[in-house]
């Protein structure tokens, strides 16, 4: 069989202080060159904050340019090791830009001072506290959509904001509705319903204001037509033209991301592996549970294979 790879990058969350660590042992030049342009644009040293600040990099505004800058380390350094070139690409929420630099459609300096826009709008968005998110696990997504049609039409806002994989679904709102979403979760079922250690509910209509100002940021960048397919979150298409990619990013502010259809549609597309590009494992884990019929990989192990084929 042919191999057709995919390359996913992974989205808040994922970050953790001294992340770039194993990619600097890998290739210290190239780090420290990412480092420095993304660091240029940003006006602070993004490796400094990545190596010793966690306070700061759990900042929103902060986590956005910091995951995006270690995975495109992580994507340089692949395509030293690699010479087979991913059929597709794509990210979870803040990894679809990382996609899109590594893609080519935008430079990682437009990149990062763009998502660091992004993370501000969130954050100014909602007040502290006002919104929140939860997992819940073990229920279909049928049930959980019910259940936030039901406790929105009698406390507030609640939404499927991330449909992760199989009985993994994430939901978005006001902290009081999403409270009691959980609650009903539990009583309907749910394996467990946790809140999320997060201060921005993404991924849901409290975030239409902050889309609304984001496309004159977004339709400020200089795009180039990807070259490679980008996976979208918002409609699970691949697109080419700067309208289209840019209105593709700002729906995906306040809409749902459709992971499981986007795995779902690298297997019918005929991709055989999908590797994660990036810190952590986190989407290593889902897309296992969506496709095991797949060779699915973590960064580690994806390097680890092709030293062995050199």
């Amino acid at each position: 069989m042919t191999q057709k790879l995919a390359l996913v990058f992974p989205g808040q969350g994922s970050q953790t202080i001294g992340m770039l660590h194993d990619f600097i042992a890998l290739d210290a030049e190239i780090a420290a060159d990412v480092c420095a342009e993304a660091s240029t644009a940003l006006g602070y040293d993004i490796a400094k904050v990545i190596a010793q600040d966690a306070t700061r990099l759990d900042q929103t505004e902060v986590t956005q340019p910091a995951l995006l800058v270690a995975g495109v380390i992580a994507w340089r350094i692949w395509c030293t090791r690699n010479d087979v070139m991913p059929a597709f690409l794509a990210g979870h929420s803040l990894g679809e830009y990382t996609a899109l630099v590594c893609a080519g459609a935008l430079s990682l300096s437009a990149a990062v001072q763009l998502v660091a826009k992004r993370g501000a709008l969130m954050q100014q968005a909602v007040a502290p506290g006002v919104g929140a998110m939860a997992a819940i696990l073990g229920l279909d997504l049928a049930t959980v959509e019910n259940i936030c049609v039901d406790v929105a039409n009698t406390v507030g806002i609640v939404q499927v904001a991330n449909i992760n994989a199989p009985g993994q679904i994430v939901i978005a709102g006001v902290t009081a509705a999403v409270t009691a979403a959980t609650e009903e979760a539990k009583a309907q079922g749910a394996k467990r319903a946790i809140t999320l250690p997060v201060s921005v509910p993404s991924h849901c209509t409290l975030m239409r204001t902050a889309a609304t100002e984001f496309m004159q940021d977004l339709m400020a960048i200089e795009w180039q037509a990807p070259r490679i397919p980008v996976v979208h979150n918002v409609d699970v298409k691949t697109h080419i033209g700067s309208d289209e990619i840019c209105l593709a990013l700002q729906q995906q502010l306040f809409n749902q991301v459709r992971w499981v259809e986007t795995v779902e549609y690298f297997a019918q597309q005929g991709v055989t592996e999908i590797i994660e590009c990036g810190p952590g494992k986190v989407l290593t884990g889902l897309n296992k549970r969506i496709a095991p019929q797949l060779l699915v990989q973590d960064y580690t192990q994806s390097i680890s294979s092709a030293d062995l084929k050199v």
